[in-house]
């Protein structure tokens, strides 16, 4: 018997109501799923009290470089209430306990002052880190990615920085690999898409976050701190073919794909709607991974 395709592998569904009956836990991507920065994504709160009624754990997990508690008072502030989920992670919260325990060899050796890339606000940041923030290349022992300033600064305005690193043989750490991000007007760089040209110059890069199996593997933990020991139970549900999708296939997880984020405009979606089967096929075809469902957006 032929292989079925991705495209035939790909189930598209109308809403997460089709993967309740099959899933207990919820894995949930914030940025281009729940919000879109500004405020919550329609049908994203009524979604996530459905799951609520129906007995399913959810836990967030975020590619954002700031802390769980900080990303919980944002959306808080877009009527995500805590008591909508169970638990949320975040790569920052990851970056932080790995220089808090320096686990091996590479941050063993790693020191403690850094350039920072992040946006003006979030600089101040390092101090939680247990870092110092230098201005040059020349002081630094490291770059450091956390945030960026787009669309105001992007991955060229950082160029003869990553250039002097580069020649220097300076490690950078990502704290929030995302390469974009949903805002309601437009997709826009992310923190990753710096470190992604600093790795094309050869420079040396240690990511936290999505997809890397690490993070997973504290979902994981707290899936079975919430009852649910079995990865066939969860789920992951995003936007990213390169991050949700990728990851949750690396860590053995079902994942579905949110249309309306980051590739709509490669699907061709406008609004909660599913792309073409014709569409599907051109863009799955080069896909890195393939999910095992496609929704129109995180609603019922």
């Amino acid at each position: 018997m032929q292989a079925a395709s991705a495209t035939e592998s790909t189930r598209m569904v109308a809403g997460v109501a089709a993967l309740a009956a099959n899933y207990d836990g919820f894995l949930l991507d914030q940025w281009g799923v729940l919000h879109d920065g500004v405020r919550a994504l329609s049908g994203a709160l009524d979604c996530l009290a459905a799951l609520r009624a129906a007995g399913k754990k959810i836990v967030i997990l975020s590619n954002s470089g700031r802390t769980g508690d900080e990303n919980a008072v944002l959306m808080q502030r877009f009527g995500i209430e805590p008591e909508l989920y169970d638990a949320l992670i975040t790569a920052g919260d990851d970056a932080r306990e790995a220089f808090r325990s320096r686990p091996d060899a590479f941050y063993r050796a790693l020191g403690r002052r850094c350039v920072v890339v992040a946006r003006p606000a979030d600089v101040a940041l390092v101090d939680d880190f247990g870092l110092e923030s230098v201005d040059n290349i020349d002081a630094a022992d490291f770059v450091f990615v956390l945030s960026l300033d787009s669309p105001r600064r992007g991955v060229p305005d950082y160029e003869s920085m990553l250039q002097e690193a580069r020649a220097r043989g300076l490690p950078m750490v990502c704290a929030n690999p995302d390469l974009t991000r949903v805002t309601p007007d437009a997709i826009l760089e992310a923190p990753g898409a710096v470190a992604k040209r600093y790795e094309a110059l050869g420079g040396t890069v240690r990511y936290h976050g999505k997809p890397d199996p690490g993070i997973y593997q504290s979902c994981l933990a707290t899936f079975e701190r919430l009852g649910l020991y079995r990865r066939e139970q969860v789920i992951a549900v995003g936007d990213s073919i390169a991050h949700d999708v990728a990851g949750a296939d690396s860590a053995g997880l079902a994942s579905a794909l949110v249309a309306a984020g980051i590739h709509r405009e490669a699907l061709c979606v406008e609004g909660a709607r599913l792309p073409t089967a014709a569409r599907w096929a051109a863009f799955a075809a080069t896909a890195p991974a393939q999910p095992d469902y496609v929704i129109p957006a995180f609603v019922w």
